[in-house]
């Protein structure tokens, strides 16, 4: 009898554990379509805020006229030629760089690795300098594929440096301490070049060079459309590995993972994304780190197929936001992009180191 008793009580809490795990499994499932649903509307508010508010006043009746096609030739000029294209870019640019972060921080199984603290995006600045530099003083029309090339062999080159040094340190301190290092070899090489250039064609290099969304136009932003598209798309095939290689390299193994493969597709893919950023905006700070730590945090969840698409939209949210701060809060003087999402950044970072001490 007592036996018979026990065995059904076992059984009923079994079954209290099964609708216990199916109401957390609802109730995580609506948190995350809650703020998916957030980042969206926030995404399109700032959309709208980035191709309204400028130096250049222009009110709300003038605006909806120019996007309907009637309103004047000087203001549809700054909305379709400036904004428009400046707040798409600012958008692409800063989801895909949000999701190398994310990339490299599965590569080293660390959150603060990144493509600006490991001096990646240094590096590819540096390149896609001296390319400039080289082919306009020979009078050679410099191409976007150009620059995203150049600036893609530079990251390269970082992150092959990156992985010579991890194979003979087993602390993620001494990495970042190596990639800040980089970072500032390749910022006082690339002020130096910057400095003695001559050639009137690169007198923006330098303010590209701080990092700025200035500058973009509409064929800009059809290549960085396709090559963030096909990064995005490519990061989210890969959430099936990631989730294996998450658990540990053996484990990924016995799932049938080319550990070699998978972390070779990661490295390209993540460098490819910064490159791309790099190339067309400069060098921008802390947006790898602080936005996949922010959306793992909001969603409460680590599963790849949900924080890529996530890193995704906060990645444009959050420079959408920063660069609306950028041009509007001393206009007509603009702040470099790196300015401002140091500010609202860089906080993140040492939370997150600070949360990262205690735990250990």
């Amino acid at each position: 009898m007592n036996a018979d008793k026990i065995e059904e009580k076992t059984t009923i809490e079994k079954k209290s554990d099964k609708i216990k795990k199916k109401s957390d499994n609802k109730t995580s499932s609506l948190i995350i379509l809650a703020w998916y649903f957030i980042l969206i509307i926030l995404l399109i508010l700032l959309f709208g805020l980035n191709i309204y508010m400028g130096s250049a006043k222009i009110n709300i009746h003038d605006l909806i006229s120019v996007l309907v096609g009637k309103g004047s030739t000087l203001q549809s000029k700054i909305i379709w030629n400036i904004r428009i294209p400046r707040a798409f870019a600012a958008m692409l640019l800063g989801g895909a760089l949000s999701i190398s972060g994310y990339l490299l921080q599965t590569f080293f199984s660390n959150p603060i690795a990144g493509p600006f603290v490991l001096g990646i995006s240094h590096a590819a600045k540096l390149s896609v300098a001296l390319v400039m530099i080289l082919m306009l003083n020979h009078g050679v029309v410099v191409n976007s594929w150009m620059l995203i090339t150049a600036a893609f062999l530079g990251a390269m080159l970082a992150i092959g440096f990156i992985l010579a040094v991890s194979g003979k340190v087993n602390r993620m301190s001494i990495l970042v301490i190596c990639g800040v290092m980089i970072g500032y070899i390749c910022s006082a090489i690339t002020d130096f070049v910057v400095t003695f250039a001559d050639d009137s064609n690169i007198v923006n290099l330098h303010n590209w060079s701080l990092g700025s969304f200035s500058g973009m136009t509409m064929d800009n932003v059809k290549i960085i459309l396709i090559v963030v598209a096909i990064g995005l798309f490519i990061s989210v095939f890969l959430s099936k590995p990631i989730s294996a290689y998450q658990l540990g390299e053996s484990q990924a193994k016995s799932l049938g993972v080319n550990i070699k493969l998978f972390r070779a597709a990661l490295v390209i893919l993540s460098g490819i994304l910064s490159a791309t950023v790099t190339a067309f905006a400069g060098p921008i700070s802390f947006v790898g780190i602080a936005v996949p730590h922010i959306i793992r945090n909001l969603f409460k969840t680590s599963k790849p197929g949900v924080i890529i698409p996530g890193c995704f939209l906060g990645g444009g949210v959050f420079c959408l936001f920063c660069d609306l701060i950028a041009r509007t809060v001393f206009a007509p003087t603009e702040l470099s992009i790196s300015s401002v999402t140091s500010i609202f950044g860089a906080p993140v970072v040492i939370a997150m180191m600070i949360k990262r001490q205690r735990n250990i």
